[in-house]
């Protein structure tokens, strides 16, 4: 296995029982590590056909099966989750596991694997393996950890063969902060843009709010992917993520998200302090998203629009700028289309897949009519917003040619009803953001668009 289960078992019992995970000290009292193990595989079933396997170690394994080798799985995992691998796999002979009574690492892996065999070949992965190892006949390692590595080197233990299956971790890493979404975080320019209050004070106070928030937002997904490990396994693209994957330990997870919320902290001071406020609204609001409202239907997508707006509120703290009531309400309905589409997209996949309904999400195939007819509708709700706005009079104060915002009008248009035709095609990917940073056509719109509004300044 490239992950840890336990720590995928504990992540999953977070998500969906809460509860429980307030009773674990007192399951380790009673019966140590093993008993904790125990309980929580009873809670939190992993899918064991939706695991990520080493795939080197597991052909390995199956050249050995067919040359007749006896193969055993010796893992400290509980033996319910152990007996599903092993079930799945159809490779092992017979499961030695924890038990509830007895956690089968280190020490305890060794002196059963001693009782059982005169002779032993053997895999590992961490520290707690080097027992077995240092007494196997041969030591293999599968994406060994640091501490495995060292451990081998001062025993001096030869090691036969590695079976190595993940990524470069730098590689991992972007993947995981998901540096392409920060895009999002460009509307924190977009008061001080629109209120033609540009200066270097200005200018470096919206910066730094930009990577206030882009630390903060990838905080989050880091959690958020956590949480849903389970379910992104379960999906066609999302199990590539790097945990669900099994490219990114959970430890390594929470330690570069505390890492980038205490880089996010460090420029708070340099900040107003109305900023901070809208920032840890963002952040309460996120997490409450992560761990309840993304399945609970429409309430999802109100929030996610919610804090696409919520982002134009804090650049405006950041700089002192106002935020108008109609950029408000243009920017809710615009991006509530687009957490629309987004959902459209998922349950358009879904469909083509055969699948009924979504992991983690509380929509239905069957939604998909009903999701275009909010989405398209709340799109053009956006182009009417934004055509009043333009026909105020104290536009004029704001725009020297202010008739010239009606041609940003149609392109307006064109680009919303296009993502829409193109999520009924199923040729649009699930997330908008992404789709319009790669779509020419989109970022000739936008070019136009912002061409077209200086155009009405000057």
């Amino acid at each position: 296995m490239k992950s840890d289960t336990f720590h995928d078992s504990l992540c999953v019992l977070l998500r969906n029982h809460p509860a429980a995970l307030l009773r674990s000290p007192g399951w380790l009292r009673q019966g140590g590590k093993a008993r904790l193990k125990a309980e929580v595989a009873a809670v939190a079933q992993l899918d064991a056909t939706h695991l990520p396997y080493n795939k080197p170690a597991l052909q390995f394994l199956q050249v050995q099966r067919r040359l007749g080798r006896p193969l055993y799985l010796v893992t400290g995992a509980d033996a319910s989750l152990a007996q599903r691998v092993a079930a799945h796999l159809g490779l092992f002979t017979d499961v030695l596991a924890s038990d509830g009574a007895t956690n089968l690492t280190g020490s305890h892996k060794l002196a059963a694997l001693q009782q059982r065999f005169p002779a032993f070949d053997y895999i590992g992965n961490a520290t707690a393996d080097l027992p077995a190892l240092a007494h196997a006949r041969l030591a293999y390692v599968a994406n060994p950890t640091a501490g495995l590595r060292l451990g081998l080197k001062a025993r001096s233990i030869p090691v036969t063969e590695s079976f190595l299956d993940h990524q470069p971790i730098f590689r991992t890493i972007v993947k995981a902060i998901r540096i392409h979404q920060w895009a999002k975080n460009v509307l924190l320019f977009l008061p001080l843009l629109l209120s033609h209050r540009i200066n270097w004070y200005t200018g470096l106070s919206v910066f730094a709010a930009f990577f206030c928030f882009s630390f903060i937002a990838s905080a989050n997904y880091l959690v958020n992917d956590l949480l849903d490990i389970e379910n992104d396994r379960r999906h066609l693209r999302k199990r590539f993520r790097p945990f669900a994957a099994g490219e990114l330990s959970i430890f390594n997870g929470l330690a570069i998200a505390l890492l980038l919320v205490a880089a996010s902290c460090a420029a708070l001071p340099w900040l107003p302090g109305s900023f901070a406020l809208w920032l840890l609204t963002y952040a309460a609001v996120t997490s409450a998203y992560s761990f309840y409202f993304k399945r609970v239907p429409l309430v999802d997508v109100l929030v996610l629009s919610g804090l696409y707006t919520l982002r134009m509120l804090a650049g405006g703290a950041a700089t002192g700028t106002l935020i108008s009531p109609w950029l408000s309400s243009f920017a809710v309905f615009l991006f509530l289309s687009l957490a629309m589409v987004k959902r459209f997209s998922e349950l358009a996949n879904l469909r083509e897949r055969g699948v009924a309904n979504s992991h983690g999400r509380g929509y239905l195939v069957t939604d998909l009519e009903q999701i275009r007819a909010f989405g398209t509708s709340s799109a053009y709700a956006a182009v009417v917003v934004f055509s009043l706005y333009i026909s105020r009079p104290d536009v004029d104060a704001l725009y020297k040619h202010s008739g010239r915002l009606w041609l940003i009008v149609p392109f307006m248009l064109y680009w919303l009803n296009r993502v829409w035709l193109l999520a009924s095609r199923g040729d649009l990917d699930e997330d908008p953001v992404i789709f319009a940073i790669r779509d020419r056509v989109s970022l000739a719109i936008a070019f136009a668009i912002a061409i077209l509004a200086i155009f009405a300044t000057i």
